[in-house]
């Protein structure tokens, strides 16, 4: 029931399939209620619907996503992550490279959908820095792209004016690793002509209004109302933070700086060269001062590009013809340059991000791909030209891809299963795009009249249209004789039958377009600048080399755009394709507002209602037999835990179980087709309570097993508790027992000397060994204390013992005080009393010596890593910081001073390095002042080779009395 209510409460019909009746008006009916409440979004079978809503929503956060992430496409409102998840699952889970093709006319949110596409996918992957850094990478892709290739139309505000592919690749993993953009023609006739109420490209306008005024002065430039390119009044203030977020996302990309500076000293020099103007007495002295700052942008000496907007010269076998032009068309050759530059500099900027996200090298295993297609939607204007015709004949072949593989795909998947259902004709635009027959189609006349000689115009481009595709059902023209009295459409124009309507098209600069060449002078021109983009064989003109002398003709724009239209359609024919169908409710870009007259159109064209048709008429829902047991082989004992047996079998157990209505479904050859939504549901529903279930008997087992495992834990504790209670018992119980013993020997002992008492006093048996033991006895009971200061001794009344009781306190009272002093301490009062005998009386310092310890490793040098590491040999008898002095010039050197048990050394105090090394046995003694001070010289004996004796040691230690005293000890231990 939850599954269900999440479609049924929504307002209006989420899934049109469920549409009840199905009719055009009902299906805008539908569209106009969910817009009307915000919902957007509508689904027909797996396609979405999206209808632009002209405002901010909040239905795209982290939470939405991660709502929608890995959740059927039925479970959920409509919404365009829904089908994003399921390209990316799809992708991920089984390997199947994705395209998610959004199409739509201008204004209708398509370059917004392809953003939240990304957004999504850059959400499903993994937060690594690696990835994260890729992400970005692609994600701020589109503020740079949208900055040069987007602009401001009488329909969108932010209208995409050259069309993108994305290809993003992905590794086993789903994470992205690189991508590829394709871009497809730009609109280069907009940067120095806009129609009325629009503008140009959004960077000129960016610079103008966000950069700062050092860049501004650096690039040449003032305010957006000297300049022709740009119209006055149309700058607005988020140009200034979106110039911001465009050199933000050059950084992300990975430009340079200085490319940064060269793009936008190429954008400046486009806007400086469309203020040039030319007077048609001398074009060449008739132009104006930004010549010189042109020149100066593009490094281009002036007189070079004087020559080439102003004169054109053509060589004819061997001889060279140089020409003035005259203002017009010098004003023309400026505008031809301009758009040049633009553009490849447009198509430089593609490249360039390319380079930066693409797939590494190394990566040696096949990536999986998802492509996101934006391109221009379908346009009709008031005056049509050569860019709505590319345009529109582009849309015409996404037209055919969607027919082919939505439309017609879907009929014949049902005939290729053995299903029977109910044909329906669509509208197949297939004989429209014979428009790019290769014999007789409008793109090949337009490319055969641009390469014939002679006099070649529009007009002689319109005659032979009408000529050769004049008896064309989709192809009408004023000359033809049907359609003489049509005052509809004009003598220069033809007009075309597309899928979408019919457009009318004037052929004025359809040549001069189409041809897609500059004349010579300005290529080279561009070749010898030192720009680092524009100059060169690796700039944007590198056919201007002036060595090249045979020169290959250009191919015209429509064979470019021909050629990347045929590539495009054969990689998307490669992929599974996913559809996000893009609607403009209204033409006044406002919210709330809905049009049902232009929506109708735009429904009619995008073949929804034939799509809704397909789906009600033949099965809205199909899976392979093995998927289906995979997902519901719970819905049936015989099926649950494993099938074995054939899938389709495994099928029809599981419906059999749940008891749908056979009208429902439908057995295919390796599928199983459902007719209607809510069958999905039901099964849904089913699969969900059985889960439930499942989940219930796996908690049973987890806590059965948890509490087996607390049970084991409880039993070690409890034998290992009860090991030490009898061990604890054990031990009480001999305590016990060895203190009964000790009693009864006790007791014993004592019976023993009262019966030898009794027997001396009362039987008068007295001898010398019983005195003694007698006397030794009661001393024993009576001696005195252990402490040093006791001085009682008991009293002796054996005469024969007067002698030995005094000999016996002396040596107890020995014994007591040796008794109490730990190793330490004697070998501490061994050293005092040592130099008590070397200092007392003859060293003034000594007296305060005497109360202070004897440390020995002052510095705690021996837990020095590097004293470690130095490994100098023997035990750290006494360590201490001092000053070695000189004997030359009485320098003070500090240092350690350290005694091992073999040797005195001298070490650095940083680095723990020996600078002096003394042996033990080549001291031969030790002097001192008598004064108050830690003055001391080691005298070292004289080697068997007198010339390498370096004398004696003059040291300066503040304990130099524990030295000195150490240091004897240490020689009279090695004499003897």
């Amino acid at each position: 029931m939850a599954l269900r209510s999440l479609l049924d409460e929504m307002v209006g019909v989420g899934d049109a399939v469920l549409l009840e009746p199905l009719s055009e008006n009902h299906f805008l009916e539908n569209l106009q209620l969910r817009f009307q409440h915000d919902e957007i979004y509508t689904y027909i079978g797996n396609v979405v619907v999206s209808t632009n809503p002209y405002k901010s929503l909040p239905i795209y956060d982290s939470e939405m996503i991660e709502r929608y992430r890995g959740r059927n496409l039925y479970e959920l409102p409509p919404h365009i992550y829904s089908v994003s998840d399921l390209a990316y699952r799809s992708m991920k889970n089984y390997g199947r490279d994705q395209c998610i093709m959004i199409t739509g006319e201008s204004g209708s949110g398509k370059t917004e959908a392809s953003k939240l596409v990304m957004k999504y996918v850059a959400a499903m992957s993994s937060r690594s820095t690696e990835v994260e850094k890729i992400k970005q990478q692609l994600l701020q892709s589109n503020p740079v792209l949208e900055a040069f290739g987007n602009a401001k139309t009488n329909r969108n505000d932010n209208s995409s004016r050259f069309g993108k592919y994305m290809d993003i690749e992905f590794d086993f993993k789903g994470d992205p690793v690189g991508g590829l953009i394709t871009n497809y023609l730009l609109e280069k006739s907009r940067v120095v002509r806009q129609a009325q109420g629009e503008r140009n490209f959004h960077i000129f306008y960016q610079i103008l209004c966000g950069a700062s005024p050092t860049v501004l002065k650096k690039l040449k430039l003032d305010s957006v109302e000297k300049f022709s390119y740009v119209s006055p009044g149309d700058a607005n203030p988020d140009d200034a933070k979106s110039f911001n977020e465009v050199l933000s996302a050059f950084d992300v990309i990975g430009f340079t700086r200085a490319e940064v500076d060269s793009v936008l000293v190429l954008v400046a020099a486009v806007l400086k060269l469309g203020n040039i103007k030319f007077r048609s007495v001398a074009a060449k002295n008739g132009m104006e001062n930004y010549v010189v700052d042109v020149c100066e942008m593009l490094s281009i000496k002036s007189q070079s590009l004087t020559s080439a907007l102003t004169e054109r010269t053509m060589t004819a076998k061997q001889d060279t013809v140089t020409c003035t032009l005259s203002a017009n068309e010098a004003s023309y050759n400026r505008d031809a340059l301009c758009k040049e530059v633009y553009d490849r500099l447009f198509t430089w900027l593609v490249n360039r991000i390319n380079s930066s996200i693409k797939v590494p090298s190394q990566t040696n295993k096949k990536c999986k791909v998802m492509g996101v297609l934006d391109i221009y939607g379908f346009e009709v204007f008031e005056h049509n030209g050569f860019e709505q015709f590319m345009i529109n004949y582009c849309n015409e072949k996404l037209q055919q891809i969607f027919v082919e593989l939505t439309l017609r795909e879907e009929q014949e998947e049902y005939v290729k299963e053995g299903i029977e259902w109910l044909h329906i004709d669509y509208f197949n635009n297939a004989i429209i795009c014979l428009i790019e027959n290769p014999h007789n189609g409008v793109l090949s006349m337009l490319d055969e009249e641009c390469l014939r000689p002679g006099d070649v115009t529009d007009s002689t481009l319109l005659a032979k249209l009408e000529s050769v595709c004049g008896k064309h059902e989709h192809f009408e023209s004023r000359r033809a004789t049907k359609f003489l009295a049509d005052k509809t459409l004009p003598h220069d124009a033809f007009r075309i039958q597309h899928y979408a309507g019919k457009v009318t098209y004037f052929v004025e600069n359809f040549i001069d377009k189409n041809n897609n060449s500059l004349f010579r002078n300005l290529s080279n021109a561009a070749f010898l600048s030192a720009h680092p983009l524009l100059g060169g064989a690796k700039g944007l003109f590198p056919e201007g080399d002036p060595s090249i002398t045979v020169l290959k003709r250009s191919p015209t724009s429509a064979f470019q755009f021909k050629a990347s239209m045929s590539a495009l359609m054969k990689n998307l024919l490669l992929k599974n394709p996913n559809y996000i169908r893009c609607i403009k409710p209204n033409d006044v870009k406002r919210s709330s507002v809905f049009s049902s007259d232009l929506v109708r159109h735009q429904v009619r064209y995008l073949g929804l209602l034939e799509n809704v048709r397909v789906r009600r008429a033949g099965y809205a829902f199909r899976q392979k037999y093995e998927d289906c047991v995979t997902r519901y082989k719970m819905l049936s004992p015989n099926t649950w835990p494993l099938w074995h047996g054939a899938a389709k079998d495994g099928v029809k157990h599981i419906l059999l179980n749940v008891k749908i209505s056979p009208d429902q479904y439908e057995y295919g050859r390796s599928k199983i087709f459902i007719r209607n939504p809510r069958t999905l549901f039901k099964l849904e529903e089913h699969r969900a309570a059985a889960l439930h279930d499942v989940a219930t008997v796996i908690q049973k087992i987890w806590r059965g097993f948890q509490c087996w495992r607390r049970y084991q834990l409880m039993r070690h504790a409890q034998i290992v508790i009860s090991k030490n209670i009898k061990k604890y018992q054990n031990q009480q119980k001999y305590m016990r027992l060895k203190a009964a013993t000790l009693v009864m020997q006790c007791y014993i002992r004592g019976w023993k000397v009262f019966a030898l008492f009794y027997k001396c006093i009362f039987m008068g048996n007295f001898d010398l060994t019983t005195i003694s033991f007698l006397y030794f006895t009661k001393l024993q009971n009576t001696l005195p204390s252990y402490s040093p200061i006791e001085k009682k001794w008991p009293a002796c009344k054996y005469r024969f013992l007067q002698a030995a009781h005094p000999l016996l306190r002396d040596i107890f009272h020995r014994w007591r005080y040796r008794k109490s002093l730990t190793p330490q301490r004697k070998v501490e009062l061994t050293e005092k009393l040592h130099a008590s005998n070397l200092f007392k009386g003859k060293k003034s310092s000594y007296p305060t010596s005497l109360p202070k310890k004897f440390v020995g490793d002052h510095v705690t040098l021996s837990t020095n890593q590097k004293w470690q590491k130095v490994g100098a040999g023997g035990d750290i008898i006494f360590a201490d910081e001092g000053f070695k002095i000189h004997r030359a010039n009485g320098k003070f050197v500090s240092c350690y001073v350290v005694l091992t048990n073999t040797s005195l050394l001298l070490l650095d105090e940083k680095t723990v390095k020996q600078k002096c090394h003394v042996t033990a046995d080549d001291i031969s003694g030790i002097s001192f002042s008598p004064y108050q001070d830690g003055m001391m010289i080691v005298h070292c004996k004289p080697p068997m080779d007198s010339k390498k004796h370096k004398g004696d040691l003059i040291l300066n230690v503040a304990h130099s009395i524990e030295l000195a005293t150490k240091i004897s000890l240490l020689l009279e231990r090695q004499t003897n």
